[in-house]
């Protein structure tokens, strides 16, 4: 940063300088995992990663960005930026480098370099999760995104991804969580029986997504709205409200025969229309919301 708090003003204009090289290769796995660092593009990734940043150096804790390199027409846009990227390494980059660093076409002006976030499963079992969205052997970059940003929408207390999944910081799939990947904890390369198990003796009940699943979601809320209303004490197949993890299945198979012997109860979303089936993000956004639905308070 210089006197007025801006990175300094000489930009990085050299797209093939070393140090552009280094940010790059950030967009391949191997340079990920040796480095244990990844890639934020967008003003919406950055300003989740740097407000996370932030919060852990307030809490005395390390940061998670190590860099940030923005244009000046992107600081003049997001002036708080400047901010933000207090304690970080922050320097101005001309487009053409943005550009050269970026996984994409067009970065909009602003990349981090960001640490890796994942946590073990039993800092987040012993944190007494009640709602833990699983994805077993989901292959596709943007669908694990999709199904991590609707699990921070419904207020999961984790995302899981077993040992066959993508990698989250894949660029794809970290621009497809829109920022969530900033915001709730994630556990990789899990073991999706172990974690079953685990789960069991905690009190938390796994339910597998099936489109040919005995149960029905649709059934299992108005139980739980009958319940909350105090219209029915009948005994549920499932009760919604108790503490639940999702196992959402690869894109094309959907869970193997393996993993659907790892639930409790397979639960169907129910269609009313023509179309065969939801996709992976459709169906993980309903489920949990279900289940979020009907975790909360009474009103």
């Amino acid at each position: 940063m210089n006197e007025t708090g801006r990175p300094q003003d000489f930009p990085l204009s050299n797209p093939r300088a070393d140090r552009v090289r280094e940010v790059a290769r950030l967009a391949g796995r191997p340079a990920r995992l040796k480095r244990r660092q990844f890639l934020a593009e967008g003003p919406q990734a950055v300003r989740e990663a740097l407000a996370l940043h932030q919060r852990r150096l307030a809490a005395g804790e390390p940061g998670v960005v190590d860099e940030v390199y923005a244009s000046e027409e992107c600081l003049d846009r997001y002036p708080e930026f400047e901010e933000l990227a207090e304690g970080t390494s922050a320097r101005l980059a001309s487009d053409e480098v943005l550009a050269a660093m970026a996984d994409t076409v067009n970065p909009q002006g602003i990349i981090a370099v960001c640490r890796f976030l994942d946590i073990s499963l039993d800092q987040v079992l012993a944190a007494g999760p009640r709602l833990v969205a699983v994805l077993c052997q989901v292959r596709d970059p943007g669908n694990a995104g999709t199904v991590l940003r609707a699990a921070d929408a419904a207020g999961a207390d984790a995302v899981v991804l077993t040992a066959s999944s993508v990698d989250i910081y894949n660029p794809k799939a970290v621009r497809s969580t829109a920022g969530s990947l900033f915001h709730l904890p994630v556990v990789l390369g899990a073991d999706a029986a172990e974690f079953a198990a685990r789960c069991r003796d905690q009190g938390i009940g796994v339910l597998a997504a099936d489109g040919y699943g005995q149960l029905n979601l649709d059934r299992l809320q108005d139980e739980n709205a009958a319940r909350r209303l105090g219209a029915s004490a009948a005994p549920s197949a499932y009760p919604l409200e108790q503490p639940t993890a999702w196992l959402f299945g690869n894109e094309a198979q959907g869970l193997s025969a393996e993993e659907l012997a790892l639930a409790d109860h397979r639960v169907a979303v129910p269609v009313y229309g023509a179309a065969e089936s939801l996709n992976l993000g459709t169906a993980a956004t309903v489920c949990l919301y279900a289940s979020a639905r009907s975790q909360q308070p009474a009103s």
